[in-house]
């Protein structure tokens, strides 16, 4: 299984971004997509998770960002709005499979200049 992320770059505060995270391989069933990130110095955070249709999110991007599932086509967005510099980090897609199984897309930096 691999997952392959693109999307980030770097935006201005205020400004929008979509990250988007494609998962190829023996995939039959995904319990789960989630977006992570990982600032300079700081232990990798989750920012939102996808689930049975149900989605949660950290508490800093609640109303700012939206993450997309689409189990049919193995892929999992991440749409970013109203972006602060506290956003910059580089950011990670994650599945997990049945048995508690997760696998990591390469990351993808965000960057949010002030």
């Amino acid at each position: 299984v691999q997952l392959q992320a693109s999307g980030g770059g770097l935006v201005q505060a205020g400004g929008s971004l979509r990250l988007f995270c494609a998962a190829s391989g023996r995939i039959t069933v995904i319990n789960a997509m989630a977006w992570y990130r990982q600032a300079p110095g700081k232990q990798r955070e989750l920012v939102a998770v996808s689930s049975s249709g149900s989605a949660n999110y950290a508490e800093s991007v609640k109303g700012r960002f939206t993450i997309i599932a689409d189990n049919a086509k193995n892929t999992v967005s991440l749409q970013m709005n109203s972006l602060k510099p506290d956003d910059t980090a580089v950011y990670y897609c994650k599945i997990t499979l049945p048995w508690g199984m997760n696998y990591w897309g390469q990351g993808t930096q965000v960057t949010v200049s002030s």
